[in-house]
């Protein structure tokens, strides 16, 4: 065997959103083998079995997946195990695990990465290569992640293992595209390490690999997210204000953009995902704990961002209860249908879902009141979602219903027969927490109507 036909053996530990698509990437390159570590969890584990027989265990639309996985499998390519023994040979080691934030304290929960980081040092070879790929605050790979692998291997960075932090950019309904299609950012910490890195990502990614120092890197994935949820909370901001003049949002968004130089996004009902829900936070933990100069109370544009995103979910409520009053009810003996529960559309993704929140809102506020909840979701499964009762029967969910609160804007709910829904409620109001309906024509068929970023109000030219 040639040197470039050598065989790389591959772990990827993490079998979620972001590991099983980059693994089996990684498995479709000639003489690269991929071995997937899973923990065999009461809430995960089954995807152990699930992936090792070719199956994509994700719900909603991921384009070329499937195919993908079976394809990989079938040619025995890639392979799923709990266990930490394939680390002995691998040459690269990728971590893609969960780094959520304690919901109080806004504070990095790195059990996962560090337990992860120290299981792998034990067994991790001399010339290996880490890449951490899960989302850290700034500092984190240097401080944290490095003197655990030092200690655990024996070992020294930089001399005889390496290690680099390069982020993913996936998204669910885009997994593939989003890792084959965008520049990857590669922060290693020496030019030997960076040369690794660009030698694996290089037989993936189709466009540039941009290579730059540990720190940078992850700060570029901080502020990169953090610049989106600054952005979508501008625009909820002003969804807010054009409820109070009784405009559309929604109008006048279209008129900005019009521009060819203007991109202003679009309001809703919340922030959700793995990653614009914490990765603020991060970058502000990072800030605090590892940077040179600390001009923390100049800092208010990201954490008041936060603070509106996370308020949007309420606002649903609001409007729901702006609903209820034209209708002259109160907020009791009522049936409330969350329409929704994925943070995106046609996706299976439940992670920090503005759809637990309005009814996390709804519970505290009305806890002692009689309201009946059910939450319709075509993808979703009860595993990921257990606040309510939990269907995929359109029916079902709309029966008797005072309420439908849409917090998701998946694609059937754009095909509804309301003429038909609206015989089967109790009381026919639509909360529109994305734009998914056209307010003359909901009101038009006799529905109480309350959007986020529409007033109550038609306004006729």
């Amino acid at each position: 065997m040639s040197k470039e036909e050598k065989k790389t053996e591959i772990v990827v530990i993490g079998m979620g959103y972001v590991g099983i698509p980059m693994a089996a990437l990684l498995a479709d390159v000639p003489n690269f083998y991929v071995s997937g570590i899973q923990r065999r969890s009461q809430r995960s584990g089954w995807k152990i079995d699930w992936l090792n027989a070719g199956k994509n265990p994700f719900e909603g639309d991921e384009p070329g997946l499937d195919e993908l996985i079976e394809r990989v499998v079938t040619n025995g390519k890639f392979h799923v195990t709990p266990e930490y023994d394939c680390v002995d040979t691998a040459d690269y080691v990728l971590i893609d695990v969960q780094t959520p934030i304690d919901l109080y304290t806004k504070v990095p929960m790195y059990e996962s990465l560090k337990a992860v980081s120290e299981r792998a040092g034990k067994h991790l070879k001399e010339g290996a290569t880490v890449i951490i790929e899960s989302t850290v605050a700034p500092g984190t790979t240097n401080n944290i992640v490095e003197p655990i692998l030092e200690k655990a291997s024996g070992m020294k960075r930089g001399k005889e293992f390496y290690l680099v932090f390069s982020f993913e950019r996936v998204m669910p309904g885009k997994l593939i595209e989003y890792i084959t299609d965008f520049p990857r950012v590669i922060g290693g910490g020496c030019k030997e390490a960076n040369k690794r890195a660009k030698h694996l990502y290089g037989k993936v990614v189709k466009k540039e690999l941009q290579v730059t120092d540990t720190l940078t890197a992850e700060l570029t994935k901080c502020i990169e997210n953090s610049y989106r949820d600054v952005n979508i909370a501008f625009a909820n901001e002003m969804a807010l204000l054009c409820e109070d003049f009784n405009r559309n949002i929604f109008e006048i968004i279209e008129l900005i953009n019009h521009r060819h130089d203007r991109m202003m996004h679009h309001p809703g009902s919340g922030v959700g995902g793995h990653c614009l829900t914490k990765d603020p936070f991060l970058l502000l933990y990072g800030h605090d704990a590892y940077s040179e100069k600390n001009f923390s109370s100049r800092i208010k544009i990201v954490p008041y961002s936060r603070e509106l995103n996370d308020f949007m979910p309420k606002h649903m409520v609001e409007l729901m209860e702006d609903g209820l009053r034209q209708a002259r009810k109160f907020v009791d003996n009522i049936k409330v249908s969350l329409m929704g529960v994925s943070y995106k559309a046609d996706t299976d993704d439940t992670r920090n879902t503005p759809a637990k929140n309005i009814i996390e809102s709804l519970m505290k506020r009305y806890h002692s009141h009689n309201i009946i909840y059910i939450a319709h979701d075509p993808y979703v499964k009860k595993r990921d979602y257990d606040m309510t009762e939990l269907t995929d029967d359109i029916e079902k969910a709309v029966e008797n219903s005072d309420v439908l609160l849409f917090a998701t804007n998946h694609k059937q709910y754009y095909d509804l027969n309301l003429e038909e829904i609206k015989k089967k409620m109790r009381t026919p109001i639509i909360i529109d927490g994305r734009n998914i309906f056209d307010k003359k024509d909901v009101e038009n068929l006799g529905f109480i109507y309350r959007k986020v970023g529409e007033g109550p109000q038609n306004q006729d030219i």
